[in-house]
């Protein structure tokens, strides 16, 4: 009887990590060369069998979907025939993505399985192929350049030796692996932020570990601080930071007053939203013997106080811009700087950077003047007090003080507002509709859209929403600052009609695009509305149509959507195309440092201009540009998760009730309604309508029962109540009320 072997098993070696990713590194590094397993294994310091037997199967793996070839026996190469490109990934909420890059006109489907562990935003390579039945274009990652982010937002489901983070974001298609080790003392259920350390070739979830517990899902600060950070922006100063902010000199000396321009005599205001902490802008107002009128526009000098290379500027440019949630602010500055010394509070004098204009009864300007100031406000106006006197009181030649009335006063007593402050106001309110008029006039585009506001009880709960509308107080601080952006570019960028060249910073909106603008007539078509788009003067001419028509109609958000759209995103950059938007030529940001890395940048510029200055390279600027546009649009989104997690909070309260409402978008899985009394926007499920069977209908922007052939289309007024409220995910699941 022979004696049976006994079966030896050798221990697994560890796995390579990231080992696509690293060779596919090496054979970019030139293209041209070719390598086999012992150099690839050499390159990674691989010297154990295992490791190499890894690299070995790894390299027949990617032969065999020919994304490498085998030039020469063991020899291989990328496979040129594949078109590999750079790009940048887009994720859909269904865990597949697209692929964007400008080796393509349009963005490339990348199914799920293609993904090759890349997440949403970061920077990938991938080859373009088409598939062989639908002949389309497909992407295949294959080596992950840049992540965009590597820490996340989610709740935490936890085992008992192990856990995963379920991610808010729903463009975050894995959950997040959790070690006990990795726990950071979180709680089951506890809202944390994550941060990924690890993704194993042969596991489909990546590893992280917490780094910070948030609280528990629906306390507010935990979600108002889950938004933040959902969007990588902070929601505190490190110490070092307010620290190197107390420490500034403030004082306003006489030395410094002598190297300025003395206007704290002249008449000088500020008009602000009610509840504003901080004051960046105020205007001057004087008439002059020849009967024009000298201007200023004078903005808080930020650039005296945060200077280059210092631990606050460093913090600035990183913030890049101040947050505004629904029941907060994340400033930019720290508060010493921003509601303090920097804020142009009444009946303190300020250091200030100014442009001054010289303007006629015709709003023409005559006369310009830029530079550094120090300024003294007389008056400080809540909007809803400068509409007051714009309704109430007509310009003549013996104006009267007047007296604001008890509901509007933001010292809630009755006060005298004495008649040069209101002839100032009158006049300036007369200058900013013309200014306006002629802005219309040269194909300016009017966004006048309803911003949703709440009001909230002292824990910051939702109570109440209204409506804030632009009126002409508004308009008319929005013309004045307006008219400064403009003129500072034009006096940098322009010189006797040409380009200058100089290196400035561009506030710039390109020309809408033809086929957002196609898709938005098919759209508007289905209502009666028309736009012409053969010139871009006849565009912006019936945009500005359209956007009157839709005022006070059921549509008139979901088109101003829309409409809005069918724009370019304005962004900062050194290269000038104009500001499409606005109809300008030139115009950048100088009237909010306080709020906008951007404008500090300006000013910086604007004195080293103003004392001779010779123009710096661009390249370090436009950096900064693109770093700036980056961070407005995630403190956008983050404003406006704010206010969608305040509009499902609302809602919670008013499950019982029936609403009018409007449809305004339709999928496959549905149709998305807007309550008209307070924009709150959610989806009725197609299972959830028990009338009929309803399917899709693409071409004409509704669902269509099968049956009874009722349809529900785009800009149907409908009636929901409230089905299910989520304030993790920010949804709101409506039933439909049908007749």
């Amino acid at each position: 009887m022979t004696k049976k072997k006994k079966k030896i098993y050798k221990k697994k070696g560890k796995i390579v990590k990231d080992l696509t990713k690293n060779i596919f590194r090496i054979l970019n590094e030139d293209s041209s060369k070719s390598f086999n397993y012992k150099q690839i294994a050499a390159k990674l310091k691989i010297e154990d069998t295992d490791g190499k037997n890894q690299v070995i199967q790894k390299l027949a793996e990617l032969t065999g979907s020919k994304k490498l070839i085998e030039i020469d026996r063991g020899k291989f190469q990328i496979n040129e025939d594949r078109k590999y490109s750079i790009g940048t990934l887009d994720i859909t909420s269904n865990g597949n993505g697209y692929f964007m890059t400008d080796d393509y006109e349009n963005d490339i489907f990348t199914p799920n399985n293609n993904l090759g562990k890349g997440l949403h935003g970061d920077v990938v390579r991938a080859y373009v192929y088409k598939r062989k039945r639908s002949n389309k274009l497909e992407a295949d990652v294959v080596e992950i350049i840049e992540r965009a982010k590597n820490e996340f937002v989610g709740v935490l489901q936890k085992s008992k030796n192990f856990g995963f983070v379920i991610c808010d974001n729903n463009k975050m298609y894995a959950d997040i692996f959790i070690s006990e080790s990795k726990m950071n003392g979180a709680e089951h259920g506890d809202k944390v932020q994550a941060k990924l350390i690890d993704w194993p070739e042969n596991s489909k979830n990546p590893f992280g570990k917490i780094t910070t517990v948030l609280g528990k899902p629906g306390d507010h600060n935990t979600e108002m601080h889950s938004i933040l950070l959902e969007y990588d922006l902070p929601y505190e100063f490190e110490p070092e930071v307010e620290k190197e902010a107390e420490e500034l000199p403030i004082e306003i000396t006489k030395e410094e007053i002598a190297k300025r321009r003395d206007m704290r005599g002249d008449l000088t205001f500020t008009i602000d939203p009610k509840d504003a902490k901080d004051f960046d802008d105020a205007l001057s107002f004087t008439k002059l013997e020849n009967g024009n009128f000298e201007i200023g526009i004078h903005i808080a000098d930020v650039s005296h106080y945060l200077q280059p290379d210092t631990i606050l500027d460093d913090e600035a440019y990183a913030r890049a811009t101040s947050v505004y949630l629904v029941d907060r602010v994340v400033p930019m500055l720290p508060e010493m700087l921003s509601n303090g010394v920097c804020s142009l509070r009444p009946n303190e004098e300020k250091l200030t950077f100014s442009a001054v204009f010289e303007i006629n009864e015709k709003a023409q300007i005559v006369g310009e003047w830029f530079g550094r100031t120090v300024t003294y406000s007389d008056q400080r106006f809540a909007y809803e007090e400068a509409q007051s006197i714009i309704e109430n009181v007509q310009l003549s030649e013996d104006v009267q003080p007047y007296t604001m009335p008890t509901d509007i006063s933001i010292t809630d007593a009755s006060y005298e507002v004495k008649a040069e402050v209101v002839e100032a106001t009158l006049k300036l309110d007369e200058l900013a509709k013309i200014l306006r008029k002629k802005r219309m006039k040269q194909g300016a585009i009017s966004f006048d859209r309803v911003e949703v506001k709440f009001n909230l009880d002292e824990d910051a709960n939702p109570v109440g929403v209204f409506f804030k509308t632009s009126q002409d107080a508004n308009k008319l601080i929005e013309e004045f600052m307006l008219l400064a952006n403009r003129k500072v570019a034009e006096f940098i960028g322009s010189h006797k009609g040409r380009p200058s060249n100089k290196t400035f910073i561009y506030r710039v909106h390109d020309e809408p695009n033809d086929e957002k603008l196609a898709s938005l007539q098919n759209i508007i078509g289905k209502f009666g509305y028309k736009i012409n788009t053969d010139t871009k003067e006849s565009t912006s001419a019936t945009l500005n149509q359209l956007l009157s028509d839709v005022q006070g109609k059921a549509e008139s958000n979901m088109i101003e959507t829309l409409a809005i759209r069918t724009m370019s995103k304005a962004v900062y950059t050194t290269q000038n195309i104009g500001h499409y938007g606005l109809a300008f030529d030139y115009y950048s940001h100088f009237t909010s440092p306080i709020r906008r890395y951007p404008d500090v940048m300006t000013h910086r510029l604007l004195q080293h201009y103003l004392d001779g200055g010779e123009s710096p390279k661009a390249l370090p600027y436009e950096e900064k540009c693109k770093h700036s546009s980056q961070r407005e649009e995630l403190a956008s989104k983050a404003e406006r998760s704010s206010i969608k997690y305040m509009q499902v909070k609302y809602m919670q309260d008013h499950k019982e009730e029936i609403f009018d409402g409007v449809i305004t978008g339709v999928t496959e899985w549905g149709i998305y309604v807007e309550i008209a009394a307070n924009k709150c926007e959610g989806m009725v499920r197609i299972r959830d309508i028990k009338s009929d069977y309803y399917i899709f209908d693409e071409e004409q922007y509704a669902i269509v029962g099968q049956s009874t052939k009722n349809m529900y289309q785009l800009g149907d007024d409908v009636k929901v109540q409230v089905k299910k409220t989520d304030l993790e995910r920010k949804h709101l699941d409506f039933n439909l009320i049908e007749e």
